[in-house]
């Protein structure tokens, strides 16, 4: 558990007391499950526990629960440095039945932006729902929002997998947000694990999908560029990659003074845990200012980020007023970590779709289109879809607005790949596109 985490204990009203040895987050209280064992397995995927999961938006049905059964899993899996780590998530087995050819088909959900605390991870909300604690210090809030595209799946009778990525929930560790190849692999693990349970319709010849918009979308792209290399035993088939944050340097410009600039302390926080080295580097430039809004910022969740620092920038977190933008592009040490985040230098493993709205200003629209060239020019199958919806004046608005109305679409398009039914790359027709 990290100190930062261990510093934001603090007794809630609402959450009954617990054992001192407890880990708690922002007065919430995180399950025994989430603690990692001190010996991990070997083998990638390996799971390391499991338990039933009850959804809390679920139903009676006449042979089950709807839409499906669900169980919370850990798993192992590798971090950017190599080592081994623990990573949770949960499973749901679909109640509605699969009428596409072939065995039921997987798909691997990776969660858009929850935030760093442990309190925030999409499997406790899943069983949660609403995860609120109200502390004399410090609150939290944090709504499973996930539990859309995940119910729309199973009722396509397509079994899901979501992953908590590395850090968020399991209270060893840090949360490395948009890491590149943390979220990658645990994405692909996941997929391991779940083909692991015992007693799911899931088959070692199920086609996988991946899934997942914002944070989600960066680690569902970088997924299928690494499976050849990390897991190429993952049958993977399609992706749906939307508002996939493939180049950090422009979205750490693009998102500083809006709603959503929390993001930027979560990076780096992130950062920082993955290469220690960076951590003094990066403290030379920060003000006291900007060392509590980092370690406020690693146990909060993004409603609390909204709340408490919507509209703020870096440039009040720095010594000399710059903003973190400009101290990356000045800095070499900072700039070569922010860029081996870069997506879209390796060709992707199936067809996949990026999808990113035209006017996203959070989630520059621009760098997410340049993946999708990218990806083109490297021989990948690209289904490029810019969403076109109306400049709302909101970064936030902007950048959340495709993942509604474009969600249906989505589901559909990674069902029929799944089905079997084939894609056909708009590469050529790419630089007339917005």
């Amino acid at each position: 558990m990290s100190v930062a985490i261990l510093a934001a204990t603090v007794a809630a009203t609402t959450v009954a007391a617990v054992p001192a040895q407890a880990a708690v987050s922002r007065g919430i209280t995180i399950p025994a499950f989430y603690d990692p064992p001190a010996d991990l397995p070997a083998a990638d995927g390996t799971l390391i526990r499991t338990q039933p999961l009850k959804l809390a938006l679920s139903l009676p049905g006449i042979t089950g629960t709807l839409p499906g059964s669900a169980t919370r899993i850990m798993y192992k899996s590798t971090d950017a440095g190599g080592g081994p780590v623990a990573v949770t998530g949960a499973y749901i087995e679909p109640a509605a039945a699969w009428r596409g050819s072939g065995s039921r088909p997987l798909v691997v959900l990776a969660p858009g932006t929850m935030g760093q605390g442990d309190q925030c991870s999409t499997s406790l909300a899943l069983e949660k729902g609403l995860i609120l604690g109200i502390g004399q210090e410090r609150s939290t809030v944090s709504i499973g929002y996930e539990i859309l595209a995940i119910y729309r799946l199973l009722a396509k009778g397509i079994a899901v997998v979501q992953t908590d990525y590395p850090g968020l929930g399991t209270t060893d560790r840090l949360h490395t947000y948009v890491g590149r190849v943390d979220s990658g692999h645990a994405v692909l693990d996941a997929a391991r694990a779940a083909k692991k349970l015992t007693g799911t319709s899931v088959t070692a010849a199920s086609a996988v999908g991946l899934y997942g918009y914002s944070q989600g979308g960066g680690a569902v792209a970088s997924a299928a560029e690494l499976q050849p290399t990390y897991a190429p035993d993952v049958k993977l088939t399609a992706t749906y990659a939307g508002a996939p944050p493939a180049n950090l340097i422009d979205v750490v410009a693009a998102i500083d003074g809006t709603e959503l600039v929390g993001a930027l302390g979560w990076s780096i926080n992130g950062f920082t845990q993955t290469v220690p080295a960076l951590k003094p580097l990066v403290d030379s430039y920060l003000n006291d200012a900007g060392r509590a809004a980092l370690a406020d910022l690693s146990t909060m969740c993004v409603g609390d980020a909204l709340f408490g620092y919507a509209n703020k920038r870096s440039t009040g977190w720095t010594r000399s007023g710059q903003s973190l933008a400009s101290i990356i592009a000045a800095e070499p040490v900072l700039k070569a970590a922010i860029g081996d985040q870069l997506i879209g230098t390796r060709k992707p493993v199936g067809v996949v779709r990026v999808a990113t709205g035209v006017s996203d200003n959070l989630v520059a629209h621009g760098q997410a289109r340049t993946l999708a060239a990218d990806w083109c020019r490297r021989g990948g199958k690209v289904v490029y879809d810019p969403i076109l919806l109306a400049d709302s004046g909101s970064p936030l608005l902007n950048h959340f607005g495709p993942l509604l109305t474009d969600q249906g679409t989505a589901v559909d398009w990674l069902t029929l790949r799944l089905a079997g039914v084939p894609a056909i790359s708009n590469c050529a027709l790419l630089p007339v596109l917005l």
